[in-house]
This record gives structure tokens, C-alpha cells and sequence, in this order.
């Protein structure tokens, strides 16, 4: 039996700097010091720095890894001239067309946009977007008068909306008065995962025209708990964007496991499409609202605008094999047991050594391998180093010790075989599958043979374990197109 390809993947990044105040960390902070908020709405980037900013085209797709190196750091420095918002893989959304697709996600009415804003800034906008539909646009309604959203906002249990840094121009309702899981927070929280992931699916469809309807299976991969006081988690995510996609023949559910649940995604995608169960399966993954400005004091503390100030969106496609994408390598997949332990080595020894030895390869046999790829720009200035460098290490190591890499080209591991971070710090968005665009591309233009992609996630976030997990995966140049 032929393995599962990746047939596309979309990239998406919605630049939202007015929700920044309500991610997780800026909430917390702004309780302390209200005065936290003047310093975080002054240091938050235009649509187009973010548009120009070049880890954002890489993410995008519309310039490769390596090319990051030839821009100096803090990469905020820098402005790509003529830099593109629009990809063939997916785009750079503005916060103004944002929150129209969260109206469009909003199937209860919660979000109110405020009429003139709605029909000047969101439907004159959307209106020329390549993905929308008649249907969108009759969604998003008329809007309510700045009277009725300050109205609305007399209720404690309401949030307001805003657009460039503090306008007000929207509200959200909580879902159930006495329900904390349905408290207008979560449901922002929520509606921007799924706003951002639906956005992300139209793209991957669209850019590889791949017909919604043949969708059987979607799986979401995303980190928000979607339920109420009863179920706090209950999903299903994946159904309710696969929803506003027209993938009216598909089913779904969500997969969670921190950090590296896209690569337990891809794992039970791949299955599923190998075993005849789905032939046409789609993973997706919305942003995650909560990890805005997650790391805002280190970007301000080194006189750097908010690098967190956006949400990465994906999208990817698994399907049967067609003769000419990169194929699945159904028996190289990696996975942290749970007696393996959590030390670095440890988690590679699983992740990286046992799948590769299972296939005859070693760690040099890879051309390219994809880690957590959290851009430095957020990470460094706040005091947690490069990750992807760290990861690299590690790995280059491993190869020393096993007598597959002399210790004198530990350095040139990363460049030759890894990639510098370009990726948001959304958790599960960074680990690893943010490269899966560009390898595709790259296998299926010759320029390298395989890649692997190797997701770790901290389950001891969530208190009920003291282990970490990952999951790893490999795709190569598909035989049929040898």
C-alpha cells in the first residue's frame, strides 16, 4: 500500500495588536499596573510592519528560512521593501477584515461591530478578499450604533473591542450568565481560534484546489478547551470550522496534546487516509488568543515594539497518494514513551534515533529537520534564549556521540540541516510544522530529498502529569515521481 502525501498546507497570520490587552499575560499585568496597557498599546506595530517584517514572509511562505540570516537582529529593524501580504500558501490579515471573520465565525450573535466601522473598514474590505462569499458577507449584518455597544459594555460580564490600539468599535457577550466557561473572554478567545482557522482551511482548499466537499475528515490541533461548565474541553473545534469551509461531507474532532499536537494530528491523519478509513483528511489549527503579548516585557525592555502582537493560523492537507507529492514515511514515525523520561537526550532518543534506526538511516540522512521554531525576536529579549538553536544542540550532539558527525561540524548542524525560528510563539503553531510549506515545496522541487519534523509539548502544564511529550514525523520525494 502506497503512504499518504501531503497534498498542500496553508500559513496564516492575523495581525491583531488591539487584542493584544486581552492575551493571558497582558490581563494579569494590566489588573497590577493599569498603566501597563498606555505602555503596551505604545509598542505595538502597523499591518505593515507586520506585513514587512521577514520572519512573516517566511512564515507565509514567500521567502525560505535561510534567508533570515542575511537580515540582522532584532529582525524588527528591519523593512522588507515590497513585501507581499498575500502568498500562494495564505496571507497576513489586518485586525479591521479580522474581526469581520470573527463576526462571520459567530454563530450566536456574541460580537456586536459598531455600524460605520462594519460597512466602511470590514464589508469595504472583505468585500475584495479572494475567500469570501455573498453568504460572508450577509453574515457580518448591519452593525449597532457606538450608543448600544457602551450599552452593552454596562454589563461586567462584556468585553470591548477596539481598533487601532484603543477606538472603540465592538463588544462580545458572555454565552451564559452563570456559566464562567462561556465568559466573553474564553468565547474571544475561542472565536479567534476558529475565525483565524477558518480562514487558514479557504486558503489551503483554494491555493490547492482541493474541492470541500471532498473533505471527509477534519482534525483540529489547536490549544483552546471548547465547552461549557460540564465539559470544559469537549470540542469539537475541527467540525465547526470545517463548517464555514463547505466541507459539508466531512466529520471531525481535536486532538489535544499541548505543544505537539499537529504532529499527533499528522500521525492519525496519515493512518486514517492509509487504512481506506478517510480518503481526503484535513488538519487545521486556529491561533491562540490567550499567548498575545505572552512575552510583551522583554520586547519593551529592549526598546522593541511588541513582537507578539499576531496569531499564526494552519492548515494542512493529507491525502492518498497521487504520484508526485511528498510522501508520509508511515514506519519513521517518533514517539516519547512514557518511561523514556524528559531529559533532552531522552526525548531525541525517541523523537530522532529510534524511528531513523527502524528505517536503516542515521541523524545525517536528513536533510532537513524542523524543531521548535519560536522566532528569537520574542524569545531572547525576554530571557529564554534561541529554542531552535537549543534544539539543534541537542540533536548535533547526539550525532557526535553515535560517531555520525565529527564534533567539529556541531556548529554548521543548524545551518546545513535545521533553520533559523521564524514562527509565532503559539505553542501548538511553533513546534515543528510551521516548516511543512516550504519542505514540500522543496522535496517536490529537488532541492532536498526528506525532512523531518519533531513536536514537543509540556503536558505537566496542566498539573495532572509530571511528563513532557512528542511526537516526530518524516516526509520525503514521493517514489512515483523518482
Amino acid at each position: 500500500m502506497t503512504a499518504p502525501v501531503i497534498k498542500g498546507s496553508s500559513f496564516v497570520i492575523t495581525h491583531t495588536p488591539s487584542l493584544v490587552r486581552h492575551g493571558s499575560k497582558p490581563v494579569r499585568e494590566i489588573e497590577k499596573d493599569p498603566e501597563i496597557l498606555d505602555q503596551i498599546l505604545s509598542g505595538l506595530r502597523s499591518f505593515q510592519e507586520a506585513v514587512a517584517y521577514p520572519p512573516n514572509q517566511v512564515f507565509i511562505g514567500n521567502l525560505r528560512p535561510e534567508l533570515l540570516k542575511d537580515y540582522e537582529r532584532p529582525w524588527t529593524n528591519t523593512y522588507i521593501q515590497g513585501a507581499k501580504r498575500f502568498s500562494p500558501w495564505g496571507e497576513i490579515l489586518p485586525e479591521d477584515e479580522f474581526y469581520g471573520w470573527l463576526k462571520i465565525a459567530d454563530s450566536y450573535n456574541l460580537i456586536s461591530l459598531e455600524e460605520k466601522f462594519l460597512q466602511e473598514n470590514v464589508k469595504g474590505s472583505l468585500e475584495k478578499h479572494p475567500l469570501i462569499s455573498k453568504d460572508d458577507l450577509e453574515a457580518l449584518g448591519t452593525g449597532i450604533s457606538l450608543n448600544e455597544i457602551e450599552e452593552k459594555l454596562s454589563n461586567d460580564s462584556a468585553l470591548p473591542l477596539h481598533i487601532k490600539k484603543d477606538q472603540l468599535i465592538g463588544v462580545i457577550e458572555a454565552g451564559h450568565d452563570e456559566d464562567k466557561f462561556l465568559s466573553a473572554h474564553i468565547l474571544l478567545e475561542n472565536l479567534s481560534n476558529k475565525a483565524s482557522g477558518i480562514v487558514a482551511m479557504r486558503h489551503a482548499l483554494k491555493a490547492f484546489d482541493v474541492s470541500p466537499e471532498k473533505i471527509d475528515y477534519v482534525i483540529g490541533c489547536d490549544e483552546e478547551a471548547v465547552g461549557d461548565r460540564y465539559q470544559r474541553g469537549g470540542g469539537n473545534m475541527a467540525k465547526s470550522i470545517a463548517e464555514h469551509a463547505g466541507c459539508t461531507n466531512a466529520s471531525g474532532s481535536d486532538i489535544k496534546s499541548f505543544c505537539c499536537a499537529p504532529a499527533h494530528a499528522i500521525s492519525i491523519a496519515a493512518s486514517l487516509v492509509q487504512a481506506g478509513t478517510h480518503k481526503e483528511v484535513l488538519v487545521i489549527g486556529g491561533g491562540c488568543l490567550a499567548k498575545l503579548g505572552m512575552k510583551f516585557a522583554g520586547n519593551l525592555s529592549k526598546k522593541m515594539p511588541i513582537t507578539e502582537d499576531q496569531m499564526g493560523a494552519i492548515a494542512i492537507l493529507v491525502g492518498q497518494d497521487d504520484g508526485k507529492n511528498p510522501q508520509i514515511q508511515m514506519d519513521a514515525f517518533g514517539k516519547h514513551d512514557i518511561s523514556a523520561g524528559s531529559s533532552a537526550q531522552a526525548i531525541y532518543q525517541t523523537l530522532v534515533v529510534s524511528p531513523l534506526e527502524r528505517i536503516g538511516k542515521q541523524i545525517t540522512d536528513i536533510d532537513k529537520y524542523a524543531v521548535e521554531l519560536h522566532n528569537p525576536d520574542v524569545t531572547e529579549p525576554n530571557g529564554n534564549g534561541n529554542v531552535p538553536r537549543g534544539n539543534y544542540r541537542t540533536i548535533a550532539g547526539m550525532a557526535v556521540l553515535r560517531k555520525e558527525l565529527d564534533r567539529t561540524e556541531m556548529n554548521s548542524f543548524e545551518e546545513e540541516r535545521g533553520m533559523i525560528g521564524f514562527s509565532p510563539t503559539q505553542g501548538h503553531i511553533a513546534s515543528a510544522i510551521p516548516f511543512i510549506g516550504h519542505a514540500r515545496d522543496m522535496i517536490n522541487k529537488g532541492e532536498i530529498n526528506n525532512a523531518m519534523f519533531v513536536g514537543k509539548g509540556s503536558l505537566f502544564l496542566g498539573k495532572m502529569t509530571t511528563l513532557s511529550d512528542g511526537m516526530s514525523f518524516m516526509i520525503e520525494k514521493n517514489k512515483g515521481a523518482e
